[in-house]
């Protein structure tokens, strides 16, 4: 087995010229309908790997609630703090929300990288996606895993489940550019603020950012959702960084050129309205989100002293969508 040990902060994917460029997920095979299939689709055998505090676990964990596949996939949850061996389980009674490995029993993510692969050396991450009787890794790609959670297990579903999509073959096109732009400058572009460890890289970032940001206000000032009045997968990739955005990347990632909760009055509209759907505040846990940013990046915050506020109230008032959003 590799001894190998990766960083808990963003150090190794940290540029000479002070950029952060995230590394490429590693795992990458699929689930798919077809009985013959390397991994097909079956209740029970796969295993979900998540972190209540990362953004792209979270997606994965709202289309597992959306689509109904609570039943069908289980999941392991993580500690909030990440330290030198990265993500650790933990007994609910130490870290409320947490979980030990229901699947593997391992102490550290990194030894599920290391029972599917021991010669891995790239980092430890979640959202990973387990199969339980082949005892290997599917896929460590968030994108990837809720596109199999939405139509891979549809003939395993309910009936009020099946043939919901977040990806509707009519909007692919307008979802793909969607998602193109605003995973390089609002999802990914908050870790190239706050991880730049120059100057001119944190103001090119920060910047594209709420150049992005200005861009998505003015598409919800005319549409309930990104693109209409049908919730997408673009709207769940964006929703789990927005949500994040004035408790932990205001402050903790210097992205503080305006807040949602002050500057984006269509924004925060739309924030409300897809936290206010049934199932998605059970997936939604601040006091991991802040924990794991202020406690985690310790060459951010030297002290883990975790600010107070959770951003603006998502409760209220009600936004209720104009039709079935999806």
């Amino acid at each position: 087995m590799s001894t190998s040990t990766k960083p808990s902060t963003a150090g190794s994917e940290i540029t000479k010229d002070g950029e952060f460029r995230r590394q490429v997920s590693s795992f990458r095979s699929f689930v798919e309908p077809a009985p013959d299939a390397e991994f097909p689709a079956e209740a029970g055998r796969y295993h979900l790997y998540v972190s209540y505090a990362c953004p792209w676990a979270h997606r994965t964990l709202i289309v597992r609630k959306l689509k109904g596949l609570d039943s069908l996939i289980g999941i392991s949850v993580v500690s909030y703090l990440m330290g030198p061996n990265g993500w650790e389980f933990s007994l609910p009674d130490e870290v409320p929300g947490a979980t030990l490995d229901n699947a593997n029993g391992a102490k550290y993510i990194r030894e599920v990288y290391f029972k599917a692969d021991p010669e891995y050396s790239a980092r430890y991450t979640v959202p990973l996606l387990w199969d339980k009787k082949k005892q290997t890794i599917v896929n460590n790609e968030s994108s990837e895993i809720i596109r199999m959670f939405n139509t891979a297990f549809d003939e395993l579903l309910a009936p009020e489940y099946r043939g919901i999509t977040f990806y509707p073959e009519e909007l692919r096109p307008q979802i793909d550019k969607l998602n193109e732009w605003i995973y390089d400058t609002v999802n990914n572009g908050v870790y190239k603020s706050g991880f730049a460890t120059a100057q001119d890289a944190y103001e090119k970032n920060c910047k594209a950012l709420f150049q992005s940001l200005e861009r998505i206000e003015e598409i919800l000032s005319k549409n309930e959702f990104l693109l209409g009045q049908r919730l997408t997968e673009a709207d769940l990739r964006l929703f789990t960084t927005i949500l994040r955005f004035d408790p932990v990347y205001h402050g903790h990632f210097k992205c503080n050129i305006k807040q949602i909760a002050t500057g984006y009055p269509n924004i925060l509209r739309w924030t409300r309205e897809i936290y206010q759907l049934p199932g998605i505040k059970e997936t939604v846990n601040m006091d991991h989100i802040k924990r794991h940013y202020y406690m985690s990046h310790t060459q951010i915050n030297p002290s883990q002293v975790v600010p107070l506020s959770n951003g603006p109230d998502l409760d209220a008032p009600a936004v209720k969508p104009a039709a079935r959003p999806y």
